[in-house]
């Protein structure tokens, strides 16, 4: 499975970017999916992840309340909205498929695919 995301971009403090997940290859509409983060200089960070059904959502604190994530299987896709940025969301984010389907892991060692990354900049 190869992962896209993209979506990223140059927005300012309190402004909303709605980041995509796409598959090639093959379906992941049974993997769960996850979205992490890296920021210059630190480790990659989770930040949510949702299961294949859409029934079971995680989220790092630091985005709780504030992004969601979610997914339409038909279409392939998972998405990340971030509404309310702040400039420390700042970071690289990727997103991630687990092999497994129902458990809902939070470290990136625990997921098999990984696609490249978009830039998301948070500046005034």
């Amino acid at each position: 499975v190869q992962l896209q995301a993209y979506g990223g971009g140059l927005v300012q403090p309190g402004d909303s970017l709605r980041l995509s997940c796409t598959a090639s290859g093959r379906t992941f509409s049974s993997n769960t999916t996850g979205w992490f983060r890296q920021a210059p200089g630190e480790e990659r960070e989770f930040v949510a992840a949702i299961n294949w059904s859409g029934g079971t959502l995680r989220y790092v604190d630091s985005v709780r309340g504030r992004f969601t994530v979610s997914r339409d299987n038909a279409k392939n896709t998972v998405y990340l909205q971030m509404n309310s940025l702040e400039p420390e969301d700042t970071a690289v984010y990727y997103c991630a498929a687990d092999a497994s389907r129902f458990v809902v892991n939070t470290k990136p060692n625990e997921y098999d695919y990984w696609g490249q990354g978009t830039l998301v900049t948070v500046s005034s």
